[in-house]
C-alpha cells in the first residue's frame, strides 16, 4: 500500500508538466535521498540560506541570492526589498506602506494572477498602457519603453517585468530604463528553466532581482524557490523572511556574506516572509538539484524522455486521424509528444480523448485542445508510467 492509499488518495499520472495542482515535478532519489539527510540536523537557518546564496551567485551570476518557498514567496519578498531596501523600520510596518513609495510598474499585459505576490507586500501595481479595441481581444496594445518610462514617479520603487513568449517591450530596453532611473528591475522566470542558460541570463542582462520556482524545471521540492539579484536587495528579503528574533542587537552576529549588520539599526521583528519561510529540508533539496541540473541534468533526462515519449508513439503510429509529433513548448524546453486529431476521421475530438485519460487517472496536457492536440508532456514519465500511457492512448485511440 502507498502512503497516499494509506490516507485514501488516489495516485494520477502527471503528463501535464509542472502544473502546482498536479505536485509539480517529481524528484529524483538523490534529491530526496539529501533532503531526508537534512533531515537528520539542526543547523542555523541564516547560516544555510549564506551557503545556498553561494552556489546560487555561482550559478545565476548574481551577486546573492537566497531559496524562497516557491517563486511567488520570491516575488513578494522582491517588492518588500524594493520598498524597504535596508530600513528596519519600514520592514516592520510591511503590507503598511501609506506615506511611503510603494508603486510597481508593470506593463499591463503581464499582469496576471500571479501578481497578488507583488500586492501582498503592500506594494500598489500600475498597469502600463492601453488595450486596443482596433484588435481581437486576444491581441493587445504593443507597448512602448516610453509607456513605462511616462509612468515612474517619485511613488515607483521597482518594474516588473514576465518573462514569456510575446512579452514586450524587450527586457533589454526596461532593464536600460531602470538603470537611468535608479529602479531596480524584477523579473518573473518562474516557468523560464530549461534552458539551463536562462539561470544566468537574466542576471547577466542586468536584471535586480530575478524570481524562479524550484518545483519546475529545476525539479526540486514544489515549495520552494529562488530569488537572486543584488546583495542589498537579497538581504532585504532574506531580513524580512528569515526568524531574526534575537535577544540583543549588539550580540546578533548574523552572516556577514548575506546580511550587512553595520548598516542596519535593529532587527525586524517577524517580518512580511515569516509565512514563506522554507525548511532546511526545502533548501537543500532545492541546492542539490540545482547543481544536479546545472551540469548535465537537463541534456541527459531530456535525451531520456525523448525515447520515452517515441516509444509511446509507436504504440499509435499509423492510426487513422491521427499525426504525432515530439515537440516542446518553447525552444530547449523538456520534449512533449503532440497527438494532433482529426475529429471527422477518427470519429472523437481531442477533448474527448483527454477527458477519457483523465477518467483513468492519466493527466495530459490541455493547453493545445482548442487546436485538436492532446499532449504528453515527459517530464515525470518513466518506463512504467510511459508504457501505461502508451497503452491506454492505443485503447482509446483504435
Amino acid at each position: 500500500m502507498s502512503i497516499y492509499a494509506r490516507f485514501g488518495v488516489r495516485t494520477v499520472i502527471n503528463a501535464t508538466g509542472t502544473v502546482t495542482r498536479l505536485g509539480g515535478a517529481l524528484m529524483e532519489k538523490e534529491i530526496l535521498d539529501a533532503m531526508w539527510e537534512a533531515g537528520q540536523y539542526s543547523v542555523c537557518l541564516e547560516e544555510l540560506q549564506a551557503a545556498a546564496s553561494q552556489v546560487i551567485s555561482r550559478l545565476t551570476h548574481a551577486e546573492a541570492g537566497i531559496v524562497t518557498a516557491g517563486a511567488s514567496a520570491a516575488l513578494t519578498l522582491a517588492a518588500a526589498a524594493c520598498i524597504c531596501c535596508l530600513d528596519v523600520a519600514k520592514m516592520d510596518r510591511l503590507p503598511d506602506t501609506s506615506k511611503m513609495p510603494n508603486e510597481v510598474i508593470k506593463p499591463w499585459h503581464q499582469i496576471s494572477g500571479f501578481d497578488h505576490a507583488i500586492r501582498a507586500a503592500g506594494a500598489e501595481l500600475i498597469g502600463v498602457g492601453i488595450p486596443n479595441s482596433t484588435t481581437p481581444p486576444q491581441e493587445v496594445h504593443f507597448i512602448q519603453v516610453r509607456e513605462l518610462e511616462a509612468a515612474i514617479s517619485e511613488q515607483t520603487v521597482a518594474i516588473a517585468y514576465a518573462v514569456r513568449a510575446g512579452s514586450h517591450p524587450p527586457l533589454e530596453e526596461v532593464i536600460a530604463l531602470g538603470k537611468r532611473y535608479g529602479i531596480p528591475v524584477i523579473v518573473d522566470a518562474a516557468a523560464q528553466i530549461p534552458p539551463v542558460e536562462n539561470l544566468h541570463r537574466f542576471i547577466d542582462l542586468g536584471a535586480d532581482l530575478v524570481c524562479f520556482s524550484g518545483g519546475k524545471g529545476i525539479r526540486g521540492p514544489q515549495n520552494t524557490g529562488i530569488l537572486c539579484g543584488k546583495k542589498d536587495l537579497i538581504a532585504s528579503a532574506a531580513l524580512q523572511m528569515l526568524d531574526m528574533a534575537v535577544g540583543s542587537f549588539d550580540d546578533w552576529e548574523p552572516p556577514t556574506s548575506l546580511i550587512p549588520k553595520d548598516r542596519l539599526k535593529g532587527v525586524p521583528e517577524h517580518g512580511i516572509g515569516r509565512s514563506m519561510k522554507v525548511s532546511k529540508e526545502a533548501i537543500i533539496g532545492l541546492l542539490v538539484a540545482l547543481e544536479r541540473l546545472a551540469t548535465d541534468g537537463f541534456d541527459r533526462k531530456a535525451a531520456y524522455l525523448r525515447t520515452l515519449l517515441q516509444e509511446i508513439g509507436e504504440r499509435i503510429q499509423g492510426v487513422p486521424g491521427v499525426a504525432l509529433q515530439i515537440a516542446e513548448d518553447y525552444p530547449g524546453a523538456y520534449p512533449m509528444l503532440a497527438i494532433t486529431i482529426d475529429e471527422k476521421v477518427l470519429g472523437k475530438s481531442a477533448a474527448d480523448i483527454s477527458k477519457q485519460l483523465k477518467a483513468e487517472g492519466i493527466y495530459p496536457r490541455e493547453r493545445y485542445l482548442h487546436r485538436g492536440v492532446v499532449a504528453i508532456h515527459s517530464l515525470n514519465l518513466d518506463e512504467r508510467t510511459a508504457a501505461l500511457v502508451g497503452e491506454r492512448l492505443a485503447a482509446i485511440l483504435n
